[in-house]
């Protein structure tokens, strides 16, 4: 039975900052967290097959994959390194994002770990999407619903499996530790600290206050420079 523990973070808070876009969050992470300006999010581009997703707001499932080499474990280990992976992935603090690194170097995403199979496997275990520089396939088969983030798409597995999971990994910039709480959508990823994800919603109310005397002008049939300098001085007076 899948594990559907609450995280350290009410479920409220998760539901807040899910009302908001990754820029957003990446915007307000510069008010309560200016020393986090440089990292903590995805630097690369990644795929996005399903754009239209909203915003997903979850805790960490680390893994490391590689797909060139066939796994050395005999077919039995195999089988319970699997149960055991299933296991780690469903239990924890919920809800849950996966976390994928390939570290097959400069043959990453040569295999897909994910497609139809595990895409409804990981959802039904209780994860909201994945985050991966590896490649993933089988788009039309999708689990309905489920995000991702690739590093490309492709048509093969070919050797893929699980190294190891639970540990640190770094994709697209980003390193990622078990359990840290994640926001992802469309244009891609960053790691929330927990002291500071409470007040994110209340410092993405101000930025978009900010921006808005900005984009007012900006989009009047009367804009002009003069106005527009008149704004970005209200907008710096907005507190």
């Amino acid at each position: 039975m899948t594990n559907t523990a609450t995280g350290p973070l009410p479920a409220s808070v998760l539901e807040a900052l899910g009302r908001y876009d990754t820029p957003t969050i990446c915007n307000a992470m510069e008010i309560v967290a200016p020393e986090r300006r440089l990292i903590g999010y995805t630097t690369k581009q990644l795929v996005c097959p399903f754009p239209d997703l909203p915003p997903i707001v979850g805790y960490a499932r680390t893994v490391a994959i590689r797909s060139v080499l066939k796994s050395s474990l005999p077919a039995e280990e195999q089988s319970k390194r699997r149960i055991e992976y299933y296991e780690y992935v469903g239990t924890g603090h919920g809800p849950r994002i996966t976390v994928i690194q390939d570290i097959d170097g400069h043959d990453v995403g040569y295999g897909a770990f994910w497609g139809e199979v595990q895409s409804n496997v990981h959802k039904a275990l209780g994860c909201l999407g994945v985050i991966t520089d590896g490649s993933i396939r089988d788009i039309p088969q999708w689990a309905p619903g489920f995000q991702a983030l690739a590093g490309s798409i492709g048509p093969s597995h070919a050797w893929v499996h699980a190294e190891s999971f639970g540990g640190e990994v770094r994709v697209a910039g980003m390193t990622v530790k078990s359990d840290d709480l994640i926001h992802a959508d469309q244009h891609g990823a960053i790691v929330i600290p927990l002291d500071v994800a409470a007040k994110l919603p209340e410092a993405a109310e101000l930025c978009g206050r900010r921006e808005t005397p900005i984009l007012e002008i900006a989009r009047s049939p009367d804009f002009s420079l003069e106005k527009l300098k008149a704004a970005l001085k209200r907008s710096a007076e907005i507190h």
